[in-house]
């Protein structure tokens, strides 16, 4: 009797088609055991080496543990043997998760990278040296807890920098006009209370734990030319920091808390101990972090359209995507963030806010009531977001497997 706790041998051979990018996604994803695969995508420019999966090598993960269409096509180079992994074999298999985790996380490091290029922000800014300018941001901003918190982390880390006294100086105004002292928890506290506008993490700040999003929202961002670039707005049952703390690397963005949250934190040791004894959770984080790649893939597509306000119909669209709306249905929706901020998703500076949010507005696609975007008709969004897909310009970025 076969047993259906474990994955499936199977073969294809030389030249076959094993799964075609943008259809439904299937039951099962790909580890090779021998043989190579060619993965290729509509963002990719080209052909190459790095779009060839070998040995160890695996695709078709993000579909299946996203509940997504395809986001890659995938042919048998050679003749292959793989074997077909279900979704439920990854509770029972520890070695297959950990290895998905860790792949992810390397995929979603790189698709950032990506995605920072697109937006011309700093390379260099994942290390402590760019909480200087985190904290200058929102200073100006007049956002003074968020500037204390990010003053204070880069003296943590740079006690002896030139800049020591003047940002102490800074600090001491930025009480003065009322910044507010921001909740501190031990790593081994698990449940976490977090009031609205502090920041959770700054970009560039080593990281220690992952959180998972009870209640509440989190923005996450990035500072670039002294602007900030909205990246997502996370909510209930979201995972947020699992780079840094799987890769013990520095934070690649900021975690602003975007309303009253209650946070679940998470360590290496509490991390180890969740792998191994609840499996449920484990396969939560898989699933979170396959559809922040699909996510990274819609905007990296998004990226395609040259009419801002074609990219601002596309990223809208890819939020009703994410949130799972019926893109069919003629119902408004009301969306967890402001245009200003949907703007900033769409990599578009803040100067073009005023203007795109009139020629939305009188298209009368969207209105905005309480910081809040409102679509008034799904079905005409997504209708007009087809249409900038479709008159777009050829790939120009090179996304690998994942």
């Amino acid at each position: 009797m076969p047993d259906h706790s474990q994955p499936n041998e199977v073969r294809f051979a030389k030249g076959s088609l094993i799964i075609l990018e943008g259809k439904p996604n299937g039951k099962c994803f790909y580890i090779i055991k021998e043989g190579k695969v060619q993965i290729t995508r509509e963002t990719d420019t080209e052909i190459s080496d790095a779009n060839i999966a070998g040995s160890g090598e695996m695709f078709g993960v993000v579909s299946v543990m996203a509940s997504r269409s395809y986001i890659e096509s995938a042919m048998a180079l050679t003749d292959v043997v793989m074997l077909a992994v279900e979704r439920n074999h990854i509770s029972k298999n520890p070695g297959i998760a950990m290895n998905i985790i860790k792949q992810f996380s390397q995929r979603l490091r790189e698709l950032n990278e990506i995605f920072s290029q697109r937006l011309m922000m700093d390379p260099s800014s994942d290390n402590p040296s760019h909480l200087l300018k985190t904290g200058e941001y929102y200073e100006k901003a007049g956002k003074y807890s968020q500037a204390m918190y990010a003053y204070q982390r880069y003296l943590a880390y740079r006690p002896d920098s030139v800049n020591a006294v003047t940002i102490n100086k800074k600090m001491e105004r930025l009480k003065a006009r009322g910044a507010t002292t921001r909740p501190v928890y031990s790593p081994d506290t698990m449940v976490q209370q977090w009031p609205k506008n502090n920041l959770l993490f700054a970009e560039g700040e080593p990281g220690e734990n992952l959180y998972v999003i009870q209640e509440g929202a989190v923005k996450i961002t990035r500072i670039a030319k002294d602007q900030e670039e909205v990246l997502a707005i996370l909510k209930k049952g979201d995972v947020l920091g699992e780079m840094a703390l799987l890769e013990d690397k520095p934070r690649t963005a900021t975690a602003e808390i975007y309303e009253d949250s209650t946070l679940l934190s998470v360590n290496r040791s509490n991390f180890t101990i969740l792998i191994n004894e609840q499996p449920e959770i484990v396969i939560r984080l898989i699933t979170l972090m396959a559809e922040r790649i699909w996510l990274r893939y819609r905007q990296l597509s998004n990226d395609l359209i040259e009419n801002p306000l074609g990219r601002i119909y596309d990223t809208l669209l890819i939020q009703l995507e994410r949130n799972r709306v019926d893109l069919n249905s003629s119902d408004q929706y009301e969306c967890n963030f402001a245009f200003k901020e949907l703007v900033g998703m769409a990599g578009i500076p803040d100067s073009k806010t005023n203007e795109l949010y009139g020629r939305v507005y009188t298209g009368r696609r969207i209105i905005e009531k309480n910081d809040k975007v409102i679509v008034l008709n799904v079905a005409s969004i997504f209708k007009e977001a087809e249409y900038y897909r479709r008159v777009r310009k050829p790939g120009k970025h090179s996304t690998n497997k994942s």
